[in-house]
């Protein structure tokens, strides 16, 4: 990645909220100035005791102008922190606003990688650590830009007035900061290796529980708590290893930086305090004492510079990182878009109702037609290559083939759920450019071999926050012969299925699926093995029910594509497409497979 990136996001992300974010910065400006009013008093103190001053002040005086300076500084803190937690919040939720986004563009069926290692796959289960670590990492550097200012905007001050004092001490300022940046340019690759390292550690450990969680069943079943568990120790044994390794790092360089900034203040110190006694140095008591004081604001700003940027090497892993999970560069993690920020419902709300509006009769399918779709999964051979059909209305073609040969893949291709690498799909002579987005109800559905659901009622999972009537809902529970079994439901509608529908069996979540698709109407129906978890009586009935959809419904006259290698529903087929290796070895009938086929 670029290196002009990584400012080039944090800048971005200043400009999401320039009011909050300039509000905290002058209020941090108020925070850093306050405490360097007590040095002009305090030189003047000093002078005074010394006869070099008539700037004379009560015992009370002096109180007074300290606790003013303190009250003031505390309102100061205690606004800030309004400010600065609001800052936050916003920034976080555009960078996590944006991570979730990327991933919902992204084609369904196509793997989640880190594009920035090496296309190495990435569970759900690590996707935590990016929502989590790596924008805070980002939030943090924002945040710390501000700080970083206001200090600077001091260092810049203080360097005036101890110039007018004596040059030649304060030009002995800069020391640390020329040892502090020759630090920097040749430990920052250690820097990024060593975060990154600790990342992507982190990340297997969440991958790795998020796995097990979802597994349990799987594990205890093949006795394999034991092996699991110890193989999860190792996992957080290596990440505790490499976060140590990282922090250790970190710690030294900030221990290095201070250290390097206090013993060169001592030297410029020894070195004044030599002036002092020279009876050719004009430097006075309150003069020193002024110089001590604001030698440290000067100081202070080479060690925080050298902090920050230290954090920014980092935050470029992080940018490195978010960037490759969504395929983007890196102003796609800090894009400008709006965030609805409400407050907290007191009560869960119900999910919002949508309308669906049926197809023009222009837009409804009369021919789809693909073109040499190709798509090849990242570093193998498989996929498919040149594939063609054409679907008519109201026709049942059914693609099958041997395990592997290509036929969930072309599914997902034509859906748009896989990125086509090559071909052409035209919906009534129109071509098009978006399958993703294009084939959707009410023009297409699509149900996998494995479907989802989700941890709610039977209700909302085949809705989905669709707005129909109960009879449209009881009518597509019928089509998909799914009713006998919510008859037997003590809840029906409103019974709880659990975790990715875990109380369901599998033909049960077949159907579920089914009527999900059928209560939509839609024009083209993508069926990936359905009847795989289907006895054969139930099988029947359902492609019994589906075939007569037009016949109940003149309105309705859906168009089937299948995949399936049942002999029956091979024989009943309108069109055959046969592939093998990805490519189509055969198109024709029932009649047309070959022999040695079955």
């Amino acid at each position: 990645m670029n290196p002009i990136s990584i400012w080039h996001s944090l800048w971005q992300l200043i400009r999401y909220n320039q009011r909050l974010y300039w509000a905290d910065t002058i209020l941090w400006l108020f925070i850093a100035g306050l405490p360097a009013l007590p040095g002009l008093i305090i030189r003047e103190f000093f002078n005074a005791l010394t006869n070099e001053s008539s700037f004379l002040l009560s015992i009370w005086g002096w109180i007074a102008l300290f606790l003013g300076i303190g009250l003031a500084r505390i309102v100061a803190i205690f606004t800030g922190c309004i400010t600065k937690t609001q800052h936050r919040f916003t920034m976080s939720s555009l960078i996590r606003h944006n991570l979730l986004m990327g991933l919902m563009n992204r084609p369904g069926a196509e793997p989640l990688t880190d594009r920035g290692n090496s296309d190495r796959s990435v569970s759900p289960g690590a996707i935590i650590s990016f929502f989590r670590d790596d924008a805070y990492q980002l939030e943090n550097n924002v945040v710390f830009t501000n700080e970083i200012f206001g200090e600077a905007v001091f260092a810049v001050g203080s360097l005036v007035l101890l110039l007018s004092i004596n040059a030649q001490i304060t030009l002995l300022v800069f020391l640390p900061l020329i040892l502090i940046i020759i630090i920097l340019q040749r430990i920052s690759d250690r820097l990024k290796l060593y975060r990154r390292a600790s990342r992507q550690a982190t990340q297997q450990v969440t991958s790795m529980v998020g796995e097990m969680f979802s597994a349990v069943q799987a594990i205890k079943v093949a006795n394999a708590e034991e092996s699991v568990l110890a193989r999860l120790r190792q996992t957080c044994d290596r990440r505790q290893q490499l976060m140590v390794r990282d922090r250790l790092l970190t710690a030294i360089l900030e221990s290095s930086f201070e250290n390097l900034v206090s013993i060169g203040t001592g030297v410029i110190l020894l070195f004044a305090a030599w002036l002092m006694r020279s009876p050719n140095d004009s430097l006075s008591v309150g003069d020193l004492a002024l110089f001590i004081y604001y030698l440290s604001y000067i100081t202070n700003f080479f060690a925080f510079g050298g902090e920050f940027l230290a954090q920014t090497k980092q935050s470029e892993v992080s940018l490195e990182r978010m960037a490759g999970l969504i395929d983007s560069e890196g102003s796609g993690i800090t894009a400008h878009h709006r965030l609805y920020l409400k407050p907290i419902a007191k009560q869960t709300p119900k999910l919002p109702r949508i309308q669906s509006l049926p197809l023009l009769e222009s837009d409804r399918l009369q021919d789809l037609l693909a073109l040499n779709l190709t798509y090849c999964y990242p570093g193998t051979n498989r996929g498919i290559t040149d594939v063609s059909l054409r679907l008519r209305r109201g026709s049942f073609t059914v693609i099958t083939g041997q395990v592997g040969s290509g036929k969930t893949t072309l599914l997902r291709v034509l859906m748009g759920l896989l990125p086509m690498q090559s071909g052409e799909i035209y919906w009534n002579g129109q071509k098009v450019n978006n399958p993703s987005q294009f084939f959707a109800p009410p023009r297409s559905a699509y149900t996998p071999q494995v479907p989802q659901l989700f941890s709610n009622t039977l209700r909302e999972n085949i809705l989905l926050g669709l707005e129909k009537s109960n009879e449209e809902l009881e009518m597509a529970i019928a089509l998909a012969v799914f009713d006998r079994d919510l008859a037997t439901m003590p809840n029906g509608l409103n019974t709880p299925i659990g975790v990715k529908g875990m109380r369901l069996s599998g033909g049960q979540l077949q159907r579920a699926a089914t009527a999900r698709m059928l209560i939509r109407q839609p024009d083209l129906l993508v069926f990936d093995d359905l009847s795989s978890a289907l006895d054969v009586e139930t099988e029947q009935k359902l492609w019994s029910r589906l075939f007569s959809i037009h016949s109940a419904n003149p309105n309705w006259t859906p168009t089937y594509l299948v995949v399936s290698h049942r002999r029956s529903v091979l024989d009943c087929s309108d069109r055959i497409i046969l592939l093998d290796r990805g490519r189509v070895e055969m198109t024709g009938t029932f009649d047309d497979l070959p022999s040695t086929y079955f």
